[in-house]
């Protein structure tokens, strides 16, 4: 097995435990290269097909290109699609005007708690990676949150020799993270292997594309002639620039994604 099979061998593994230990459950969908290679993974898990309903929180502020993605690969691949928005927010008038981290809290994190108790999910499957962000890299790969989907980063079991704690307390919210071991690099590496297909959003036009993908007001792009995937693959060999450089909200606190994802949100 290369490098990429093992990623690939470990992360069905965990798809498949996360089915067997835990009730219903859901994957969320952002739209991006992660979530989407997570998709792919659950479908070779499962036999070509992916048996949890996939959740796009859609905050109405994404890039257009992302929503005309999702709802073509949505139907190309007959996927149990949940799209749900924070209504009573946006009619409120939130949104990044508000502040970036106080429309996040909204819009996502609170838009994806009504998700979980609309439709009684006992947990989530997630496609972050440890090397993405700093709070992310305090993650388990079964991550538990209380019943208000409340983290608490302090206080988490070890996992040891891919010794996982599936057990917990009866009504709390778990958090499941099957690409969580991927780097960058992995992703776009399986994603040319598999030929997986992904927004074209991420490929270079007049000189600028977008690296990581969000709302449309927060989400800036990088200087990069890289229009394919090899070529994407070869600038990460060589750039020195951070993967979410182009986020607003990371630029407005040192530890945003942090306070946000105590709080519940992806």
């Amino acid at each position: 097995m290369d490098h990429l099979d093992q990623l690939e061998a470990h992360s069905i593994f965990i798809l498949r435990e996360a089915y067997k230990k835990f009730g219903k459950l859901g994957m969320l969908w952002s739209i991006g290269k992660d979530s989407t290679v997570l998709l792919w993974l659950a479908n070779k898990a499962f036999f070509g097909h992916c048996p949890f309903p996939l959740i796009h929180v859609d905050t109405t502020y994404k890039i257009p290109e992302m929503i005309e993605f999702r709802d073509r690969v949505a139907k190309e691949y007959n996927l149990d699609l949940i799209v749900h928005k924070n209504e009573e927010a946006l009619a409120a008038g939130m949104g990044p005007q508000r502040g970036r981290l106080e429309c996040c809290k909204a819009l996502k994190t609170e838009g994806l708690q009504q998700v979980v108790t609309q439709y009684e999910f006992e947990g989530l499957i997630l496609g972050i990676r440890r090397d993405e962000e700093g709070s992310r890299s305090k993650e388990r790969v079964f991550s538990e949150r209380n019943q208000n989907s409340e983290w608490d980063y302090t206080n988490q079991a070890p996992e040891l020799w891919d010794q996982f704690k599936t057990d917990f307390p009866k009504g709390n919210h778990i958090r499941v993270h099957p690409i969580l071991h991927w780097n960058e690099l992995d992703i776009w590496s399986y994603i040319a292997r598999e030929n997986i297909p992904v927004v074209d959003l991420y490929f270079s036009k007049n000189g600028k594309r977008y690296r990581s993908l969000g709302c449309a007001p927060c989400t800036g792009q990088i200087e990069s002639t890289a229009s394919t995937v090899e070529e994407i693959i070869e600038e990460l060999k060589h750039t020195t620039v951070s993967e979410r450089a182009g986020r607003a909200q990371d630029q407005e606190d040192a530890y945003a994604m942090q306070k946000l994802r105590k709080d519940g949100y992806m």
